[in-house]
Parts: C-alpha cells; sequence; structure tokens
C-alpha cells in the first residue's frame, strides 16, 4: 500500500519535512517513490504540488493524518494556508479567575436587573394607588359676606 508522508530533515529541534509517497512498509527515510513538496513547521513554509498529491490519492494511495490537514489547508499554488490564533493562551490559574470575574459580573448585572424591576414595581404600584384614591377636593371658594 502507498502512503503520502513526511519525511524529517534537518538537526535536532529544528525539524523540516518532506512530503512523499512512499511503500507503507518502507523506513521513514527510505527512497520515496516521487516527493510532493516541503514543509517547514517553525516558519509555516510549505510547499506542495497539490495536483500531483490528489492523482496518487485517485489511485489508492493514503495520506497519514498530517498530511491530510496539510492538503486539505492547503492553496491551490501550494502553499499553507495558516490562520494565526488571535486568542492568548492562559494558565489554568488564570483560567479559573477570568471565570470567576465574570461569574461575578454576571451575578452583579442580575442583582441590578432585579433591584430596577421591583423599583419599576413599586412605581406602578404607587401610580395606581393614586389613581385609585379619590382626588381631594378643592377648598369651595368662601363665600363673599353681602354688605
Amino acid at each position: 500500500m502507498l502512503k503520502i508522508r513526511l519525511k524529517r530533515l534537518g538537526m535536532k529541534k529544528t525539524p523540516t519535512y518532506r512530503i512523499i509517497v512512499i511503500n507503507s512498509t518502507t523506513k521513514r527515510e527510505g527512497k520515496p517513490i516521487e516527493e510532493l513538496g516541503h514543509y517547514n513547521p517553525k516558519t509555516k513554509v510549505m510547499q506542495f504540488n497539490k495536483a500531483r498529491a490528489e492523482e496518487w490519492i485517485s489511485k489508492g494511495a493514503q495520506p497519514t493524518d498530517t498530511v491530510a490537514y496539510l492538503l486539505k489547508n492547503c492553496n491551490d499554488d501550494g502553499t499553507l494556508n495558516y490562520k494565526k490564533k488571535d486568542g492568548v493562551k492562559l494558565s489554568k490559574k488564570a483560567q479559573a479567575k477570568a471565570a470567576a470575574e465574570a461569574e461575578a459580573k454576571a451575578q452583579a448585572e442580575a442583582e441590578a436587573k432585579a433591584k430596577a424591576e421591583e423599583e419599576a414595581k413599586a412605581a406602578e404600584e404607587a401610580a395606581k394607588a393614586e389613581a385609585e384614591a379619590p382626588a381631594e377636593e378643592a377648598p369651595a371658594e368662601e363665600a363673599a359676606p353681602e354688605a
């Protein structure tokens, strides 16, 4: 069975890979049937012959998980379509602190909302009571003494 997989090159802790088509029983650094491109995970630089890879897949070659990911996120010209993550990774302690702050904020908002609803309800009841109570009669004009 043929595999499309990575062949590791480069020094210790600075890997670079070649994307190759090779027999599945051959060693990782064995002689490949065809080289399809190269990939540097440190700099996210990739050159990949996507058309040839798809041709090999149609013939029955099986890509590894990493190569399948690279093939999926590859532009038509063979470069990697890398999306840098915007968010900052937080430690577990920082995540717990942020969650506690968010919970406290949500609770404070809920209390403020409940208080506002109570005040609105009290104002509404006061308006109803005022409307239902008979209006005080205005003092009648005192009759002027006839002189």
